[in-house]
């Protein structure tokens, strides 16, 4: 039997393997896994955030030893000057804000043993000021709470106390980094004292609020008087105090224009003063004060204007059973002097004292002027607790128009 061929199909054979493609497609061995585009992103990320631990733990490391730092740097610039001292408190920081504060400032005299502070304040904070960032500058602004100042009179220079010989501005510019262009004191108080009277003398003004404006000239402001100050207060926590002042802060020598007014102060409450530097006091009365200077490269011109209301110094009765034979003549001199020089319609004791000088030696006042002026407000016009015009001219500086009706007085608005 004839046996028909198969018809199959021929198998073909495979090329060999391509060489380069082995190479570059090696086989993977069991349990490895092909790699993914989105794993090396996961691991950059992963660095990334490990960097952003570091450094927010660095962060918050140099936050925790940074208000000790500062503490510290603080109290050795306050012990730069021999004649006095500084300590401080806590100090807090506020970095978002470019902020920091100081709490609990002391500066103490070292010599003399006194009891009060040259300066004390609850709280002292210096911050950046963000309007003047508009303009291009970079300043800064203090604020002073609850700031204490304290001057003390006293034969000896180490028993007295006037802030004589401290770089003060300085050792405030170096507190903070940058310029200071503005200041705020928030219930502040200056004390005038003695200890060596035989009743301790305080004068004092209280609730002082007062702010500064402008150091920097920021604006870029042509006029000569560029900066503000303006503060108001109660003397002996009764009467009011007004202060107004205009100042170049870039003038090589003094440049200013100051005004203050004193309304209404009763002179019982400062007896103590007149008894340590007049060897008088007073029974009863009133008294206003105005004063304005001003200061052309450190040359002086001004006045001061004292007025008494009401004021009774001699009382025969009083005198006799208080004082000794000296002081009861000199009071009843200075009584009688004070009846027959007032103006008797205002029932007011008062003159104008024009003063000048140089702001680096002596200021001299004129006497025969102020005599004068005695003379003209007793028998011609009484002055009135307002800004004389054109002694100097009172550019810039504006009070309100007083009231000082009292139950004391004829009821007179002036």
């Amino acid at each position: 039997m004839m046996q028909l061929p198969s018809f199959r199909r021929p198998v073909q054979n495979s090329p060999p393997p391509d060489q380069s493609s082995a190479v570059a497609a090696p086989r993977l061995g069991a349990g490895e896994h092909s790699r993914t585009p989105g794993r090396p992103r996961r691991r950059i990320w992963r660095r990334l955030g490990w960097c952003l631990v570091c450094f927010g733990v660095l962060l918050a490391i140099g936050r925790a030893i940074l208000p000790w730092a500062v503490r510290g740097y603080v109290n050795r610039t306050l012990a730069l000057n021999p004649l006095y001292e500084g300590r401080i408190g806590g100090v807090r920081i506020n970095l978002l804000r470019g902020a920091y504060s100081i709490e609990d400032v002391r500066i103490n005299k070292t010599t003399g043993n006194l009891p009060v502070p040259l300066f004390a304040a609850k709280r002292v904070a210096f911050a950046l000021e963000w309007q003047p960032l508009l303009h291009g500058r970079v300043v800064g602004r203090v604020l002073m709470e609850q700031a204490e100042l304290n001057f003390v009179d006293a034969p000896g220079d180490d028993e007295a106390q006037t802030g004589d010989g401290g770089p003060w501005l300085v050792l405030l510019a170096d507190l903070f980094p940058f310029q200071i262009n503005s200041a705020v004191i928030k219930d502040g108080s200056i004390h005038f004292r003695t200890y060596q009277a035989a009743r301790p003398v305080d004068v004092y003004i209280s609730q002082v609020q007062a702010t500064v404006d402008n150091l920097g000239n920021i604006l870029d402001e042509t006029k000569p008087l560029v900066a503000t100050v303006q503060a108001k207060g109660l003397v002996m926590d009764q009467a009011q105090f007004e202060y107004r002042m205009t100042l170049d802060p870039f003038s090589y020598r003094p440049t200013f224009h100051m005004g203050l007014r004193l309304l209404g102060l009763d002179v019982t409450k400062v007896n103590d003063l007149a008894l340590a530097y007049g060897n008088f006091n007073f029974k009863r009365g009133w008294f206003d004060l105005v004063l304005e200077t001003d200061v052309q490269e450190g040359k002086i011109t001004g006045y001061a204007k004292p007025l008494f209301r009401n004021l009774q110094v001699f009382n025969l009765g009083q005198d006799l059973e208080e004082d000794g034979v000296l002081q009861f003549f000199w009071q009843a001199l200075v009584g009688g002097a004070t009846i027959v020089l007032k103006n008797h319609a205002r029932d007011q004791f008062g003159t104008l004292i024009p003063f000048h000088g140089d702001a680096t030696g002596a200021t001299s006042s004129d006497l025969l002027a102020t005599l004068g002026n005695i003379l003209r407000n007793a028998f011609i016009r009484a002055y009135l607790p307002r800004l004389e015009g054109g002694q100097p001219v009172s550019d810039g500086i504006v009070f309100q128009a007083p009231d000082i009706n009292d139950p004391l007085s004829p009821g007179d608005a002036l």
